[in-house]
């Protein structure tokens, strides 16, 4: 099963989650899809290791060729070439590499190269695998690092999908095809405003999902509320506990220190799977 882990927001405890469900379960794969920002492997121990680049395929215009009739760059919705009176201009940087312009010129002017955008890098922690996109300073695709990491989803295995935070491109990248997203926010003015949109978002791609509320007890009881009349699952309260809080401050997942946690987050598991089993949520 693929699980996504995703909020409205950044700083309400995505990681953490994602960190220690994976660690609670057996036999599974965990990516760190906040390709701009990720951050698992400070909590995992280890030095991912280089697996692959990723590319993305770019139009070099041949200039002798080229009838400057314009059609690539009417063609193009990203702006990535501009026809001028004298020649074309291509933008790598705004290409998204769907090849269009290839495939649409009438002179066959057109050919692809690749062009770095990132890496995936991969690590073994115990049992469990550890994988992590990495877009390279400067680079905006973030959405096709995120769809080669996820290349690497294994049939068969669970895998735990670290998203990054927002409700933007790489977000929608991340949850769209999973089978469960667990939405993570915090009983605070802005944790639930932007709950609210993430939840919008899944409502949209008709993705189960359900809540879970981190640092609960420290804001009030207006998400609670808020699931129980929209008829959303919420699976998990974890509390603002000072012990939890002081492990996060010293990089240590704390279903390592505190076992009671791991049989908790199974229970979640086993939760979110009868759901799916039975058509999914709100």
């Amino acid at each position: 099963m693929k699980i996504a882990i995703a909020s409205g927001k950044g700083g309400t405890g995505k990681t953490t989650l994602s960190v220690n469900l994976a660690l609670a379960l057996s036999d599974a794969q965990l990516f760190d899809c906040d390709v701009e920002e990720p951050n698992c492997s400070l909590f995992l121990d280890c030095e991912p290791k280089l697996l692959e680049d990723v590319n993305c395929l770019v139009p070099i215009i041949d200039s002798e060729k080229c009838s400057l009739c314009g059609q690539c760059s009417e063609f193009c919705r990203y702006n990535a070439l501009a026809a001028l009176p004298s020649k074309v201009m291509v933008f790598p940087s705004l290409c998204h590499g769907c090849g269009g312009c290839t495939l649409i010129c009438p002179e066959g002017a057109v050919r692809e190269e690749p062009r770095r955008i990132g890496i995936i890098e991969k690590a073994v922690v115990s049992e469990l695998e550890f994988y992590r996109g990495l877009l390279d300073i400067g680079e905006v695709m973030a959405p096709s690092i995120i769809k080669a990491l996820q290349a690497h989803i294994e049939e068969g295995k669970t895998a735990i999908i670290d998203s990054p935070p927002g409700t933007a491109c790489p977000v929608i990248a991340t949850v769209e095809n999973m089978d469960y997203c667990i939405l993570v926010t915090e009983s605070t003015p802005f944790g639930f405003h932007d709950l609210k949109l993430a939840i919008d978002v899944v409502r949209q791609m008709k993705i189960p999902f359900g809540v879970v509320i981190n640092r609960h007890g420290l804001g009030d009881a207006r998400v609670e509320k808020y699931c129980l009349a929209e008829g959303i699952p919420l699976l998990l309260m974890i509390p603002n506990d000072r012990r939890i809080a002081k492990l996060y401050s010293e990089g240590i997942p704390f279903v390592k220190e505190m076992p009671e946690w791991k049989e908790r987050f199974r229970e979640m598991f086993e939760t979110i799977k009868n759901q799916v089993d039975q058509g999914g949520s709100a």
